[in-house]
């Protein structure tokens, strides 16, 4: 649930740099391209270069943490988006808003790398609409008394997500180059977090 607050509030932000697009929501990124390349290419062309980051990010976080021997899987993903999130924070304040956001879009397609089960995603922590989904299925189950099966999980982790949204735009529009810093931080904390939980075996090894 903590990335999930993590990547709302870095999607908050990085849509309120860039004007209207996601750094972490590549549905919304499409249907931009799609309207895009009917009214306006150039909106267009950075959809498309947004969603091609984020595809780049989950890319290089898996090849990165499955060559990790030195430091366990999940510890090694944390990682590379905490150092991709502090990029991101350090080249904003230098000026570079757009390799800036780059960096973002890197950073949460990177998230997505880190709960992996058996080669494929378990957790996706950037994208909500089939956890949505799933809450829906685990309540008409409920209802129709044939599955007893958690639902809580799914409505807490779009929380989490909607809760970081929150905390990302009530930063934004405080300071937005101190908002990215606290995403960056923000994200150390999460790495520190899942080490110490992987450790301790409270986090599975897959």
């Amino acid at each position: 649930m903590g990335y999930a607050a993590l990547a709302g509030a870095v999607d908050a932000i990085g849509f309120l740099k860039s004007g209207g697009l996601f750094v972490s929501f590549m549905t919304g990124n499409s249907t931009r391209l799609a309207i895009g390349i009917a009214e306006a290419m150039s909106v267009a062309i950075t959809a498309a270069a947004l969603i091609a980051l984020f595809v780049t990010g989950v890319i290089l976080n898996v090849l990165a943490s499955e060559s990790a021997t030195i430091i366990h899987r999940k510890t090694a993903a944390t990682l590379v988006v905490a150092m991709l999130l502090v990029t991101a924070a350090g080249v904003d304040s230098s000026g570079g808003h757009l390799p800036a956001l780059g960096c973002l879009c890197l950073a949460m397609g990177a998230a997505n790398a880190i709960f992996r089960r058996e080669g494929e995603v378990g957790i996706g922590v950037t994208y909500m609409t089939g956890t949505l989904v799933k809450l829906g299925h685990r309540v008409a189950n409920r209802l129709r008394g044939s599955d007893d099966s958690p639902w809580l999980p799914y409505l807490l982790l779009w929380l989490s997500l909607v809760m970081g949204g929150v905390a990302g735009a009530a930063g934004f529009a405080w300071s937005p180059k101190v908002s990215l810093w606290c995403a960056a931080a923000a994200s150390i904390v999460l790495a520190g977090v899942t080490t110490r939980l992987v450790r301790t075996g409270d986090v599975a090894s897959g």
